[in-house]
């Protein structure tokens, strides 16, 4: 019984936040968790500068709307999910996520909520529950279940650490240097072969 678990953004499609930072010219939106290990204080920079620039959810959903997931993740979801249970564990919002879902395939996604005001502006937003990812790996193992999971920032690295086995792919070197622990994966054919290595050393246990 195991189940799979992946981190949505730098995974399996581009940051948000980055492709909105490109379309709007507005560089500061540039900067996600892999820059700012403090998703609280992350989210309300974030806020503060929609409300400075006028900037409403519509505005970002024109962004999304253009976006696609990275080349061969669709392919490597659904090869993964013909053999395991997969999750999709983000700190995104279920108001951006659900275009690039469909493309997915409509994968099981755990994540958040915003608060949009009558003007249509994101005026704050509505964590599942702090430290998500580590909970719902921390849940799955209570139910008997062996977790593999794999991510690429800091706000991974509580889900990798609860997991019987975790991997990231395309970190920042920056992350690297931090979290040694964890074997680090550069194309999903590699994460691919860690994942079935691990399913394998935890199905011999």
């Amino acid at each position: 019984m195991q189940v799979v678990c992946l981190d949505l953004e730098g995974v399996l499609v581009p940051e948000i936040w980055i492709a909105f930072s490109q379309r709007t010219g507005i560089k500061e939106f540039s900067r996600t968790t892999r820059d700012e290990p403090d998703y609280d204080k992350l989210m309300r920079y974030r806020l503060a500068l929609l409300r400075q620039h006028g900037l409403k959810l519509a505005d970002i959903h024109a962004v999304i709307g253009g976006m696609q997931p990275m080349d061969g993740a669709r392919a490597f979801l659904d090869e993964l999910r013909s053999r395991f249970q997969v999750i999709i564990l983000s700190d995104t919002f279920y108001e951006f996520a659900d275009p690039l879902m469909q493309q997915l395939g409509r994968p099981t996604l755990f994540c958040h909520k915003l608060v949009i005001d009558a003007e249509g502006f994101v005026a704050d937003y509505r964590l599942r529950q702090p430290d998500q990812k580590r909970h719902a790996v921390n849940a799955l193992k209570s139910l008997n279940f062996q977790v593999i999971a794999a991510g690429d920032s800091y706000n991974d690295t509580g889900m990798l650490g609860a997991a019987d086995a975790g991997f990231f792919i395309h970190p920042p070197e920056s992350i690297v240097a931090q979290f040694p622990q964890y074997p680090v994966n550069h194309s999903y054919a590699e994460l691919k072969a860690s994942i079935d290595g691990a399913a394998a050393r935890l199905l011999g246990r």
